[in-house]
């Protein structure tokens, strides 16, 4: 593939690995070809990882690094996305940029609809994507701010002072009637379209003759004319036709499919060719989607609306077939005669009566694409020599309207749960069905037609009778078994009813139409404009990860004789380990190891939280995708060959258990079991006027860090020393744990970070036991060994965030306080301990006065792959619990829950139920002000007149607060240590134990070493994270980093600043290159260690007391949606959230940061969904299955409110730690979820709590809705079939 061609061959590695599937757009780069027929060039972008390089004859290919550099010039997009603070960890920055070269490119001044497109197929984790979107939507040749897709209140690079307007607007952004900016657009380096690369003339060529590549396993083939293509296929008939490989390409890197032979008919004009006609147009085959999207969108605007139905119904599908990158390469041919189950485009075709020009040596015929065509999963009845030439799409006809409806995971660039196509023809004049036509994808093993539901309508009037006797036949006609491929069988049968209902609302309007003939905080008063604290200074590596020079792990240069590793790993939930033959493995050629338990010279295991993980399962499995052993290989291909055929005996241990109600029945737990109690609850629920209990699911989330797990380890060939260069928040645990491994001291060890491409707590504990792995092979062989797991190992090893039952019992009074509550949680810790004691019970009053309350937490053991840390430690899930419990309480008293967490916060100076003393004058400040700023009274209004008009699509809103300790309980971790060299010429170096994952701690240091040493930034230079430079560091977790490394930084620039005093004395005049020299020549030391000892936190749990936190970091946030009854889906139309974070040291990396953390907890708490079979295997194992939030999901404003006037003493600068608290405050958008599904539930009668677990995603959504066709489907017995996925927790 090009990637590999690009990074191993080329060494251009500003192309990243993200997946390998097409799905995250790391690899983006643009391929221009020139257009013999058009005499012209065409630009688009792609996913590196899917295009074979032998398809590429005749292509220029531009990457990131081709476009400009810090070495040579920055290109503007670039350095927008840089100055704009879209770059956080930057993995994905290098895609982006590229994705957005390529408009640009075609499309000098975009529209924000443009720009919106072009960045679909590529995914972040980090940003939220405000910022991505704000620095490129500098290019629109006009801004029309139709979305508040911004922060507001922020410090406002308009204004020459350092005012940071802590109101709405800051007044000269309120006087020109726009938005602040956190960043200058007044020097933004101009786009030139005149001074892009040109495409190389030399490829300015017609193709002469066929091509053909001759590989290790495959010959490629690429014919010049249609007659050579039929006789290859008439030659090779079971050979597949390549165009966009989209299908083709996963097949074979995931699926293991072998194809001997493959015909590339990229240059066979005739299958390109578009030809007209009165009746409609036929499109060659090997057009991709993006042609036929730009082709239809000329026919919508040319032809009479009457004749575009189906063009502009196919319109509506191609924008969601996968992302840009994808649409560009993808085929309508190939998409057609994949036959895919739910496939968008074929329903579509076959209800509109398409047809497919077929050739083969027997001569040219047209298929109709109806059920007879798509026949089965992946299979049509095309004969193995036919080749399908072009596809016929009619034009409309007057009184014939079509529609295509479909409901899926994610708003875009994801496969449908059900997509339909619905043609109907009336009769002129009338409302009596002529001609009737519904297909659905998702229902079955490929598109089926309701030909009998039809029967059952035409020739009569559409109405709400005829409709209305219709779903009963279409129940019965399309029926799944409960435990069909998929799961999600209620909700899917559940959409064929409701989509049509859908589309007969459409059809009633277009009747009648027919019949009747659209703040954040100023800096300190008087700070020197030298002074970089509290500005928003750019990221320090942002322009070297935008144009793709930023270094990661993999992509640091291969060293000579460097081995690749490869894990092997467990099939089976819970067996014995009977033999590992490695026989078959050793005799693949390029393998040289196979590394199992036996071969680790020290310690086997590793011991966190007090429990023993083996590093290399020897004698038993207690989870699929247990580690077991390791290959490795001269090339990293060679060892996937040999782990292939490694051969596992097992003998299978009885009853494995994977739900927590399998765990508590068996009393499958890991201690400790805790407990915490303030008051006396039981004697209080006995004196409440009511008492209420209920429980909630939250499912477990993928970190879905862009960088996958990471790792080079290059032993030195002398003293047993080793050299680790990997992707980690705690290098310090990885340098022990490797030590320990070998036998050998620490100081052997050192290890090495420069950045991490994402991490949120994923990168602690796996990736040392990885390391640990990945040392044992490098010391066997006496080689550099690298470790890059792709990203469905990734998924499958590492764990997630814990799933967890909450289970409560709450008393209160009927005026709405809470005297009493009770509650339990159950997390799903998989097969070990890890670091499952999380801090649920520190949270479980969150921002609540509860006088009586009790927390009881159980950690199960299932045989599921071990959970680990994810941002917020089990706060996101304990706070969910208890915020349900509230909105529960709301509902049994009939009242709006924000009235009920009134009712019951903080309100003075108060103890929390661990007896921590603390203020929450701030905590209510931030909710009175995001109350207020988001104008929640008249919008509550609003939303509930909206309700009443509307009887399928509700509104709902919510506001929640958060109280979130920050720092380790644990007191050792709090401590923090650096060092920092000042050189002769003036430049500083600066060291530290903290770890640059994208939040920018880096450039928070070198803001802090700049205030401390009265120099500009631009003197100080950040090196790499290395525990041979700073010792015993500590984890970059707990939202911490900045606050301990910072002091530790201020103290040894403290300590260098007064060395220099007497210099400084007797030249005052002097410049700060002249003072260090003078120093040298003195024998002052320009060299300085600095400590920072830490809070001394603790929690006893045996007295139920303890100071756990250094302080509370406090929000707010109220968020509003539109939920479509019908379907599930949902649209964030606004988002407020109000922050205290004390004074911002960096407000664009702090409000990137609150960004980022906001739209990962609407992931977890609305969209990520991780399913397990029955057998314990993670079905969700990449971009296609697993979906975490796009551009499409991000809500329609989007406001940001730093609280002004906080102070903070517990911390540097008086700032406040912010990485991991918002991240919780996502499920204001599952509580406004659930007040518009109570809204619709009210309509029909019902009233009261209901269950709505959590992730809300369009399938709970639409059942709880619990409208007139969900009550249609009968439910499963339970007992009486195997679900097809599991129910996790």
């Amino acid at each position: 593939m090009l990637l590999s061609y690009l990074r191993d061959r080329l060494r251009l590695t500003g192309t990243k690995y993200g997946c390998g599937g097409g799905g995250c757009g790391a690899c983006t780069v643009m391929v221009s070809r020139y257009q013999p027929g058009t005499k012209t060039i065409l630009h688009y972008s792609a996913n590196a990882c899917l295009l074979p390089v032998c398809q590429l004859q005749g292509a220029a290919v531009t990457t990131v690094e081709g476009i400009g550099s810090t070495k040579t010039r920055v290109h503007p997009v670039q350095e927008r996305i840089a100055r704009a603070h879209g770059s956080q960890c930057g993995f994905c920055t290098p895609g982006m940029v590229m994705s957005m070269y390529t408009l640009l490119r075609n499309t000098p001044q975009p529209t924000m609809e443009d720009i919106r497109e072009a960045l679909g197929g590529n995914l972040c984790r980090c940003t939220g994507y405000r910022p991505i979107v704000d620095g490129f939507r500098t290019f629109c040749q006009v801004e029309i701010f139709t979305t508040n897709l911004h922060s507001h209140g922020v410090y406002c690079m308009k204004q020459i002072s350092s005012f940071q307007g802590s109101s709405f607007y800051c007044p000269a952004c309120v006087f020109q009637g726009l938005p602040p900016q956190l960043f200058d657009q007044g020097d933004l380096l101009p786009l030139d379209p005149t001074q892009e690369l040109i495409f190389p003339p030399e490829l300015i060529t017609e193709p002469q003759m066929s091509q053909r590549f001759i590989g290790e396993n495959i010959v490629w083939i690429s014919p010049v004319s249609l007659d050579e293509l039929i006789q290859l296929k008439a030659d090779h008939p079971q050979a597949p036709l390549v165009i966009g490989n989209t299908n083709i390409g996963p097949d074979i890197k995931f699926k293991g499919a072998l194809h001997p032979i493959i015909i590339s008919p990229t240059r066979v004009q005739e299958l390109f060719a578009v030809t007209r006609t009165a009746q409609g147009v036929y499109i060659g085959a090997g057009c991709s989607l993006s042609v036929v999207k730009a082709l239809l969108e000329g026919l919508v605007q040319e032809l009479p609306e009457e004749k575009t139905e189906i063009y502009r119904a196919l319109l509506q599908q191609l924008g969601n077939v996968g992302g840009q990158q994808i649409r560009n390469v993808a085929s309508i041919g190939g998409n057609i005669v994949s036959a895919y189950p739910n496939s968008d485009l074929n329903p579509v075709l076959a209800a509109g009566s398409c047809k497919l020009s077929v050739v083969s040596k027997g001569g040219r015929k047209e298929i109709l694409l109806n059920k007879d065509f798509l026949v089965g999963f992946g299979k049509t009845s095309l004969k193995p020599d036919e080749i399908v030439l072009s596809v016929f799409i009619p034009v409309s006809r007057k009184w014939e309207f079509m529609g295509a409806l479909r409901q899926a995971p994610r708003k875009e660039n994801a496969l449908a749960t059900v997509t339909s196509g619905i043609r109907v023809m009336f009769t002129e004049g009338s409302s009596v069905v002529k001609e009737l036509s519904i297909c659905y994808g998702g229902v079955g093993p490929c598109t089926v037609s309701a030909s009998r539901t039809c029967a059952a309508i035409i020739g009569r009037p559409w109405n709400e009778q005829t409709l209305s006797e219709a779903y009963t036949v279409l129940l019965d006609e399309i029926s799944l078994s409960p435990s069909h491929p998929g799961g999600k069988v209620d909700f899917r049968r559940s959409l064929t009813l409701s989509l049509l209902f859908k589309f007969n609302l459409q059809i009633l309007h277009k009747l009648w139409e027919m019949v009747r003939t659209g703040s954040l905080l100023p800096v300190v008063n008087g700070q020197s404009v030298d002074d970089q604290v509290g500005r928003p200074v750019m990221h320090h590596s942002a322009i070297s990860q935008a144009t793709g020079e930023a270094v990661y792990c993999d992509d640091i240069p291969k060293t000579d004789g460097e081995l690749h590793l490869v894990l092997v790993t467990s099939t089976r939930p819970h067996a014995k380990i009977r033999g590992i033959d490695v026989t078959e493995a050793l005799q693949v050629p390029g393998v040289v190891d196979v590394i199992t338990s036996k071969d680790i010279p020290g310690k086997k295991f590793r011991t966190f939280t007090g429990v023993d993980e083996e590093l290399l399962a020897e004698n038993e499995v207690s989870c699929v995708g247990q580690m077991v052993c390791a290959v490795i290989a001269d090339t990293r291909e060679q060892a996937k060959r040999g782990a292939a055929v490694v051969k596992i005996h097992y003998e299978d241990l009885p009853e494995p258990v994977f739900t927590v109600e399998e765990a508590m029945e068996k009393k499958s737990y890991f201690q400790p079991q805790r407990t915490i109690e303030r008051g006396n609850v039981t004697q209080a629920f006995e004196e409440v006027d009511q008492v209420y209990e209920g429980e909630i699911r939250l499912g477990g989330q993928e970190h879905f860090y862009m960088e996958t797990q990471s790792m080079v380890v290059v032993p030195s060939g002398e003293d047993r020393e080793l050299r680790v260069y990997l992707s980690c928040q705690h290098p310090t645990y990885a340098q022990e744990s490797i030590a320990e491994t070998l036998g050998i001291p620490s100081n052997r060890v050192s290890c090495h970070v420069k950045r991490v491409g994402g991490a949120f707590g994923g990168k602690v504990t796996k990736t040392s036991a990885i390391a640990c792995i990945t040392s044992v092979a490098a010391w066997r062989s006496g080689r550099a060994v690298r470790c890059v797991l792709e990203r469905g190992e990734d998924m499958l090893i590492t764990g997630a965030r814990h799933p967890v039952l909450g289970r409560y019992k709450v008393g209160f009074m009927n005026d709405g306080k809470i005297i009493a509550a009770d509650l339990h949680y159950y997390a799903n810790s998989g097969n070990t301990a890890d670091e499952s004691v999380l801090k649920v019970l520190l949270h479980l009053d969150n921002a609540y006065n509860v006088p009586n309350l009790r927390g009881h937490s159980v950690a199960c053991k299932t045989n599921l792959p071990s959970n680990t840390a994810f941002r917020g430690f089990g706060v996101p899930q304990s706070m969910l619990v208890t915020e349900n419990m509230i909105n529960d309480v709301a509902m049994k008293l009939g009242r709006n829950a924000e009235e009920i967490r009134e009712i019951n916060m903080y309100k003075e100076v108060s103890l929390t139920h661990y007896k921590f003393q603390f203020d929450p004058k701030n905590l209510l400040r931030c909710w009175d002000e995001c109350k207020e700023k988001s104008d929640y009274d008249s919008r509550r209004q609003a939303a509930g007149e909206f309700n009443q008009k509307n009887r399928w699509k509700k509104r709902g809103l919510a506001v929640i607060p958060i109280k979130y300790g920050i720092a380790f309980s644990e007191g050792f971790l709090n401590q923090a240590a650096s060092l920092v060299h000042i050189y002769k010429d003036g430049s500083v170096l600066v060291s530290h134990g903290g770890t640059e994952m994208g939040q920018g701690i880096h450039t928070k240091m070198q803001q802090v070493a700049s205030r401390e040493l009265h120099i500009p930034t631009s003197f100080i230079h950040i090196t790499e994270t290395s525990t041979s430079a700073v010792p015993n560091t500590c984890p970059s977790a707990a939202s911490f980093g900045t606050d301990a490394n910072g002091m530790a930084v201020k103290n040894a620039c403290e300590t260098l600043y007064r060395r220099l005093e007497p210099v400084r004395k007797q030249n005052p005049t002097g410049t700060w290159e002249s003072w260090v020299k003078k120093a040298f020549l003195q024998k002052i030391s320009l060299s300085a260690t600095g400590y920072y000892r830490g809070h001394d936190l603790y929690m006893d749990w045996e007295k139920q007391e303890g100071q756990p936190y250094a302080y509370f970091t406090y929000g707010a946030c109220c968020s509003e949606v539109e939920v479509d009854c019908l379907s599930g889906d949902y649209r964030t139309v606004r988002t407020d959230i109000v922050t205290d974070i004390g004074r911002s040291i960096n407000p664009s990396v702090d409000i990137g940061q609150i960004e980022g953390s906001f739209i990962q907890g609407l992931g977890l708490y609305t969209m990520e969904e991780l399913q397990f079979s029955p057998s314990g295997v993670l079905l969700t194992r990449g971009p296609s299955q697993y979906k975490i939030p796009a551009i499409c999901d991000i809500p329609l404003q989007f406001n940001v409110y730093l609280l002004s006037d906080s102070d903070n003493p517990h911390a540097i600068y008086s700032s406040k730690g912010i990485g991991e608290p918002v991240l919780f405050l996502g499920s204001s958008v599952f509580f406004a979820i659930k007040d518009a599904v109570a809204a619709a539930r009210a309509e029909a009668g019902m009233d009261g709590p209901f269950t709505l677990d959590s992730p809300a995603t369009p399938e709970r959504t639409c059942l709880a809705c619990n409208t007139d066709f969900t009550q249609k489907i009968p439910p499963s017995r339970p007992g009486s079939f195997k679900p097809w996925a599991l129910n996790i927790p």
